[in-house]
């Protein structure tokens, strides 16, 4: 660190020019960016995937789509059975599936089924898959269509609605439309800078927005590149604006920082940036290393999407060490003096060598955890236990049919069909490719006698063959994505397997239930991210207790926002007052994964900034209650306005219209909050004081793979004052 700083200072012309370079280059990029994403979810290998390429290369439509249902009431007193009503409906159905786009499952038109009719022959429902457009769903155009083309071929007074997932979820995302990725960033910043102007009361306040903005730019132009390479999911322009401003500005508040207590204590501007590179320098680059580990936990699954976002996630903290080392130190060694102000005044009038002073609150608030350790260590757990006790009724998958929309045509369809005792499971059917020289109305039968199954037909026509196949649909009584229409699924695997040799099963609940196994069934190999960042940790702080005691303690932070996932959105305490949105019922399955990966990086950014300094102030002092209280009222301040940046760039994410999007923000700012208040100001310091000297050790054969001395704590020796409680209160005054 040393070396690079003298080199940068050396040549600070050039560092500047070649960041700026780099900054027009990544404006243009960041245009580029958002038209080259991709908004597809693939697992390829999969049975439930494989299934609905093959329906859709055939089909065009169905395969993971989900079907328009058309729900037809008949007028007061009419039937199916009175006459010239069978006909009406017969010509209207048969209209709709003379769009060779469309694939239709109705009666009478394409199917004899008369379980299709319900409610004592006077509701009659069907099922109309349209072209695939991809996780967009359906076109809410061609429902309108549907709607129209139906009331048009049906006698005066039949009333037609139309329901169906997309279309619940189209109603249910009537509200404005997202404002898009660079006003979500900016009111980020906004937030941000007025966090950064408390702290520190001068224009110094703008430079970690300026490393942010460079860091920021430059990763859209390595995702620019990216983007050649892979397919990039839609998701990572969000994540790059907003935990890129996230971060830079952390590593950036931390630097600059400890280059404002270097100036007080009497150094010049060079030699401030050079102590502050060598000491919050390297802090930066570990807690950059633990970000981009934790990851890693997205490239080692087997889903491209994910894999592309934490190849994406990976340049945000890269981009943002680098700029916060390379860019910064030339801007503090020069014009970092004069946009100290008046902040900065005000310290040179106390006269150099005078350091600045740590937090009273933050000195005084250690102290207190340092003498009521025990207590603070059941008030800390008293609140992550419940948490994390919650995280364990976590459900996956997509939200059930009733919490989509409360109102409106679709959900008034949806109500009429529960009325008329057919449950959800229509708007989620089962499909069933066979292959040639199968008997698929035999087929159909079989399916049609599976438990949990309401209507498996196999109708007739060039909508329903091709190529040599043939489907069938089959209808569960109970949507496949709750654990009924699961075991429904999975029953209906089973006899395809068993009885029906050839065919596959696909649908979007097959596709869900193989990405949970695939997904979360992968989670073993993450033991590897664990077993990287123990290293880099107990290098970084030269101790084994602390390095696997930030770990267990990230994990637990990671489960108490799983809990509040669980609690605020899955079981809705809070989601209908805060969003206007009722309780969820599950969550969407790659939200846990994607929290698991930012968070654990993220959050271990606080327990580096927190230890390394504790670290330090251990080695100068040899008393663990001296360098926990110096420690914590030195950086307590700085983790706290770190955290609330963050948190209010997660609230900016939770704008955005996308329902999951609101969910995944949620995740991480629970986590932030969390992990910034309950364990970093309670329990890690809670912990450190009860381990004691033990926090610091080190045996010679750790040390020597880790390449640093190793550390072998004598018994404490007492505070200033020659009792350590005394310490604390000299240290809180």
């Amino acid at each position: 660190m040393p070396r690079l700083t003298q080199f940068l200072l050396r040549h600070k012309l050039a560092v500047v020019a070649a960041w700026l370079v780099v900054l027009v280059a990544g404006v243009a990029a960041a245009g580029a960016v958002p038209g080259r994403l991709s908004h597809e979810f693939s697992f390829p290998g999969q049975e439930g995937y494989e299934a609905n390429v093959a329906i859709l290369e055939a089909y065009g439509n169905g395969g993971p789509g989900n079907p328009l249902v058309p729900v037809v009431t008949l007028p007061a007193g009419t039937t199916v059975g009175s006459p010239g009503a069978a006909d009406a409906l017969d010509r209207a159905f048969a209209g709709v599936a003379a769009d060779p786009r469309l694939r239709v499952l109705a009666w009478p038109a394409t199917t004899d089924d008369r379980r299709l009719v319900v409610d004592g022959g006077r509701t009659v429902y069907g099922l109309v898959w349209g072209p695939y457009q991809g996780q967009d769903g359906a076109d809410p155009a061609l429902a309108q269509a549907l709607g129209d083309g139906l009331r048009r071929a049906l006698p005066a007074g039949a009333e037609v609605q139309v329901t169906g997932l997309d279309a619940l979820r189209e109603a249910a995302a009537e509200e404005p439309a997202s404002t898009g990725v660079l006003v979500e960033t900016l009111a980020g910043g906004l937030g941000a800078l007025v966090v950064l102007a408390f702290v520190f009361g001068s224009f110094l306040a703008l430079v970690p927005l300026l490393i942010a903005a460079v860091a920021i730019l430059t990763t859209f132009l390595a995702v620019l590149g990216l983007t050649g390479l892979v397919e990039v999911s839609f998701f990572v322009q969000f994540l790059v604006a907003l935990i890129g401003l996230g971060v830079a500005v952390d590593y950036s508040l931390l630097l600059v920082t400890r280059w404002r207590e270097e100036l007080a204590a009497g150094h010049d501007r060079s030699q401030a940036v050079q102590r502050a590179m060598a000491t919050a320098g390297r802090s930066v680059v570990t807690s950059g290393g633990t970000v981009a580990v934790g990851l890693l936990a997205l490239v080692l699954l087997p889903a491209p999407f994910l894999r592309s976002i934490g190849y994406a996630g990976l340049l945000i903290p890269l981009a943002a060490t680098l700029a916060t080392l390379t860019l910064l130190p030339v801007l503090l060694a020069t014009v970092g003096p004069r946009l100290d102000w008046p902040a900065g005044r005000r310290a040179r009038r106390r006269g150099p060598g005078r350091s600045r002073a740590a937090s009273r609150l933050w000195t005084g608030w250690a102290a207190g955890v340092v003498r009521h350790r025990w207590l603070a260590t059941l008030a800390a757990l008293a609140v992550l236990v419940p948490l994390t006790v919650a995280a364990l009724g976590l459900r996956l998958g997509d939200p059930p049919a009733e919490v989509l929309a409360r109102s409106g045509p679709a959900r008034e369809a949806l109500d009429r069909l529960e009325a008329a005792g057919v449950g959800s499971g229509a708007l989620t059917p089962i499909e069933v490719l066979v292959p040639a020289g199968s008997d698929r109305q035999e087929a159909a039968r079989r399916l049609g006698g599976v438990a949990g199954v309401r209507v498996a037909a196999a109708p007739t026509g060039p909508a329903w063959q091709r190529d040599g196949t043939a489907l069938v649909s089959v209808l569960p009584v109970a949507e496949t994505s709750g654990e009924a229409g699961e075991a429904t699924l999975q029953r209906v695997r089973d006899l395809a397997a068993a009885e029906l040799p050839g065919a596959r099963v696909g649908g979007g609940g097959a596709l869900a239930v193989d990405a949970t196994r695939t997904l979360y069934g992968s989670f073993p190999l993450l033991a590897a991210v664990a077993a990287v960042t123990f290293v880099l940790l107990a290098r970084a702080f030269r101790s084994l207790l602390l390095a696997l005691k930030a770990i267990v303690l990230n994990l637990l932070s990671i489960g108490a926002a799983y809990g509040v996932l669980v609690l605020v959105w899955q079981e809705g305490h809070g989601s209908e007052a805060i969003w206007g949105v009722p309780a969820t019922g599950a969550i969407a399955l790659w939200v846990p994964l994607m929290a698991f990966a930012f968070l654990y990086g993220l959050s271990m950014d606080y327990e580096v900034f927190l230890l390394a300094r504790m670290r330090e102030e251990y080695d100068a002092t040899g008393s663990t209650p001296t360098a926990i209280v110096q420690g914590l009222g030195r950086v307590g301040r700085l983790v706290t306005s770190a955290a609330l940046i963050l948190f209010l760039a997660f609230a900016s994410m939770a704008s955005i219209p996308e329902l999951d999007v609101k969910i995944m923000a949620t995740a991480l700012g629970a986590g932030i909050l969390i992990d910034a208040t309950v364990l970093r100001a309670l329990l890690v310091p809670a912990l450190v004081a009860l381990l004691g000297r033990w926090n610091w050790w080190l045996p010679p054969w750790a040390a020597r793979p880790l390449r640093v001395p190793p550390s072998d704590p004598a018994p404490e020796r007492a505070g200033p004052a020659g009792e350590p409680a005394q310490a604390y209160e000299t240290e809180a005054r």
